[in-house]
């Protein structure tokens, strides 16, 4: 299985588009590969969060609770090997569908978080910017006690929470214009991703000698689109991912196999470590 990769990526210009699969080794669940197949989770759109003051207790509720372990989540191995890669000199860029924020805690640079990032909240009508982290603390002591029993946390940090729960908890607005509605700095369902960024995301597709897809179904526009205008041009494009996905199709090599252990072999074949000059003794990490 990593010869085949290796021989596309080896090449260098590569561009990373990855999704959840890749998470799901530091805890974190897709919604649809398989550690998120039994789930029934339907994601918060943002005309119910703006638009329904419910949906908007509901949200921040779960939220709450389920940002814990976002917050804990460590880059695994497949995160770091990515990074080795581009340290490697070997991977151009990287696209990211995901909000966790653990490919530039692995040390990979120059990250485009296509969705946000899940540790950033903004005011919506301010448009003020503060760390989720300071949110949890607002949202804690607005909420002393409350501790609700978790059943199953989602991607977006989202959790599964009885409706008694939800009812007793308590929202918060800006802290800086007293009264606007916060919103995690991520794109919801039915939002539209910041033209400024898809562009930007496109222009690195499009000088990419390779497109290699890590851990994505590729059932939303949102990232398929980078598929289909690489296959458009010509370029290349590899996908690695636990399922099918709706690019096989325009793929010239699919691999499935799980990333924590695939990478790791791929960046030890096209990337291997430089030796240590003899008598000088390597530095622990």
């Amino acid at each position: 299985m990593v010869e085949p990769l290796a021989r596309l990526v080896g090449g260098g210009g590569v561009v990373v588009l990855s999704g959840a699969g890749l998470s799901t080794e530091s805890g974190i669940p897709d919604y649809r590969g398989p550690s998120g197949a039994a789930r029934r989770h339907t994601p918060m759109t943002y005309q119910a969060f703006t638009g329904d003051v419910a949906a908007r207790r509901r949200y921040w509720a779960r939220s709450h609770l389920g940002w814990r372990t976002i917050a804990r989540a460590a880059p695994n191995d497949g995160h770091r090997a990515v990074a080795r890669l581009q340290h490697a000199g070997l991977v151009d860029g990287i696209i990211t569908q995901n909000v966790d924020g653990l490919h530039t805690a692995a040390g990979s640079g120059g990250v485009v978080e296509l969705h946000g990032r899940l540790d950033e909240v903004v005011c919506l009508d301010c448009g003020n910017g503060t760390s989720r982290e300071e949110l949890d603390r607002r949202l804690t002591e607005a909420n002393p006690g409350f501790d609700a029993q978790v059943a199953a946390v989602n991607p977006d940090g989202d959790v599964d929470l009885a409706d008694e729960a939800v009812a007793r908890f308590r929202t918060v607005d800006c802290a800086v214009c007293r009264t606007g509605m916060l919103k995690p700095d991520v794109v919801f369902f039915g939002e539209t991703v910041p033209a400024a960024r898809v562009a930007r995301c496109f222009a690195m597709v499009e000088s990419a000698r390779l497109l290699l897809v890590l851990g994505s179904s590729l059932t939303v526009m949102s990232g398929r689109r980078f598929v289909l205008r690489a296959a458009k041009l010509g370029i290349p494009v590899a996908i690695v991912n636990q399922g099918p996905t709706r690019g096989d199709a325009y793929a010239a090599l699919t691999v499935d196999a799980p990333l924590g252990r695939l990478l790791p072999a791929l960046a030890d074949r096209v990337a291997p470590p430089e030796p240590v000059p003899v008598g000088v003794t390597p530095v622990a990490s």
